[in-house]
């Protein structure tokens, strides 16, 4: 199979458009069913593809899902995306946004299925799986995180909802290795997070040579880089995306300036509310040291007439 060209520039296969051009073509069914098995760890030998609609008037309608919805040999559902932007989560929360998507998806996909007239159990196995350029678990080691039913104790409690989060951002320790020593799942995420890098093209080249279905989608991927089409498209949707993504950070200097400037005003009220009560409270003091003084002047006077008078005595 062809190589990459070293000084080739390659789309990013971790865009979730470009990912899903990629694995919907045509020409990429034996590499979407390779990427599926080192997934899920079962070799799947056919895939049919449920969603494969991409849009392509309005680089708004990016905010459709970019996902890949397909059913596999057994009849089994795949829902594989790619998550490319960091999602924002609450502080404290942990990923709390994005494992109840997750979930979401995973449920919702699960309990489409037909359930009228069919045993619950003749119902398929649902499976989300999720590539993320961005670090989801941050307390949690391994790149790979697989989450079912289970029992308090650990035991499976059923194989019917299947999550998997790769997190393409801790691929450090897996390229350090030979490339004959990855796994089917290593090569693919290596393939995913850096194709688009020169400087990882030659570790990319030897992924290729190594493996088939990655060959294929290494020359899926070139073509698609060559289109003027594509590449302006996605260009339009990163300078969307920028557009956004400064509006946003705007807004919020300008609502952190707002609040400085708040914040400002109401200690500078609250200084001059403190000066005044200390300025009464000091006139205060002063008047009743100026009584003390004319008391303390009083009995002085009397302990002198006192004096006198015993004097005269």
């Amino acid at each position: 199979m062809k190589k990459i060209p070293m000084h080739e520039d390659i789309l990013p296969p971790s865009d979730d458009y470009i990912f899903k051009a990629l694995l919907t073509h045509p020409d990429a069914e034996i590499a979407l069913m390779d990427l599926i098995s080192a997934v899920i760890g079962r070799k799947v030998v056919a895939v049919r593809i449920r969603n494969n609609e991409l849009p392509v008037s309005d680089v708004e309608e990016k905010n459709e899902r970019m996902d890949i919805n397909c059913v596999i040999d057994d009849g089994d559902q795949v829902d594989v995306e790619m998550a490319g932007t960091r999602m924002q989560e609450i502080a404290g929360q942990g990923p709390r946004n994005f494992t109840n998507k997750q979930i979401y998806y995973l449920t919702d996909l699960h309990s489409s299925q037909p359930s009228k007239g069919v045993a619950y159990y003749k119902l398929v196995r649902t499976y989300q799986i999720t590539f993320s350029m961005h670090t989801i678990y941050a307390k949690r080691k391994g790149y790979i995180h697989e989450s079912n039913m289970r029992f308090a104790d650990g035991e499976l409690a059923s194989d019917q909802l299947n999550a998997y989060t790769i997190e393409l951002s801790k691929l450090g320790s897996v390229i350090r290795k030979p490339v004959e020593e990855m796994s089917a799942l290593e090569m693919w995420s290596a393939f995913l997070a850096y194709a688009s890098e020169l400087k990882h093209r030659e570790l990319i080249n030897e992924l290729i040579e190594k493996k088939e279905e990655l060959a294929m989608a290494g020359e899926i991927l070139t073509n698609i880089s060559r289109d003027e089409n594509e590449r302006a498209r996605f260009m339009s949707r990163k300078k969307f995306e920028m557009d956004i993504t400064s509006d946003l950070l705007t807004a919020v200097a300008n609502e952190r300036e707002t609040w400085q400037v708040v914040l400002a005003e109401v200690k500078a009220e609250r200084d001059a509310e403190l000066a005044e009560v200390k300025a009464e409270r000091d006139a205060e003091l002063a008047e009743r040291d100026a009584e003390l003084a004319k008391h303390k002047a009083e009995i002085e006077h009397l302990l002198k007439l006192l004096e006198q008078q015993k004097e005269k005595e």
